[in-house]
């Protein structure tokens, strides 16, 4: 299987650009799956509920959807995209799974990074697996990725490739999603945005560096602090199936659960 990253600035109250640059970049890649960052739609910064509106979409009908299920379509490829969705008149930072046929799969954050929690609601979803082209994803956003339950569920689920859209701006989450990938025998897809966003007396500067990770967690293909590019790479996602670090060590069925009650 082909997978990749789009790493790019998504323009905060910009969301027809960000759409255009996105199919920009995407334009011609061959490639099976793609991840793009967290909130790709809409940049991430915002005020409040009431700034934050006009920006968000529901996630199987409507301008998002129907967007990125054509990009998906033109492609023949999935694409897991981050958007800020509304749902029942409540706000979700979530993720979509776009099938080349126009089915979507769907993910809300679990775990809201800092301000977040003043404008979204932490996600109900759990941590589900999607099938792909015969392949099982797991989707996760930004900061799922410090809680190791996060990726540990999908693990256990049968996730071969977690696919996991950020906006990281804490130096040392790459680093950690390489210990994901050690710690659960799976490929991890970050596909981190760049650029510097400044809105209601905050600032970030987001770290670039989208990667791929495979089993044993080497670094497939990687990208700077602050290129906009598409990098994609030829995975075999059934060796992700083997848990065994030794052949005598597998690393589900060595677990100790009742040894880690508190």
């Amino acid at each position: 299987m082909k997978v990749g990253f789009l790493q790019f600035y998504p323009k905060l109250f910009h969301e027809k650009r960000n759409l255009m640059r996105s199919k920009e970049l995407l334009q011609d890649v061959d490639a099976d799956l793609i991840v793009l960052p967290e909130l790709a739609t809409s940049g991430y910064i915002f005020a409040n509920k009431k700034e934050l509106e006009p920006y968000t979409a529901e996630a199987r009908k409507g301008r998002i959807a129907d967007f990125f299920r054509d990009l998906s379509a033109s492609l023949d490829a999935g694409l897991v995209v981050g958007f800020a969705e509304k749902a029942q008149g409540i706000f979700y930072n979530s993720q979509m799974l776009v099938k080349p046929d126009g089915n979507i799969d769907l993910y809300r954050k679990t775990h809201l990074f800092f301000k977040e929690k003043f404008i979204f609601e932490p996600g109900d979803t759990g941590f589900q697996v999607f099938e792909f082209r015969g392949i099982k994803l797991g989707l996760m956003v930004c900061f799922d990725w410090i809680f190791p339950e996060a990726c540990r569920t999908l693990a256990l689920k049968g996730t071969q490739i977690i696919c996991h859209s950020a906006n990281l701006v804490l130096p040392f989450c790459q680093k950690a999603m390489i210990t994901r990938s050690i710690e659960n025998r799976v490929f991890t897809i970050t596909s981190n945005r760049i650029g510097n966003e400044k809105n209601a007396g905050e600032e970030f500067g987001f770290t670039g560096m989208s990667q791929i990770t495979d089993i044993k967690g080497n670094v497939l293909v990687s990208a700077t602090k602050k290129e906009a590019c598409v990098k994609v790479v030829e995975i075999e996602p059934a060796v992700a199936k083997d848990k065994n670090v030794t052949e005598f060590n597998d690393i589900f069925s060595d677990r100790k659960p009742d040894q880690y009650k508190f």
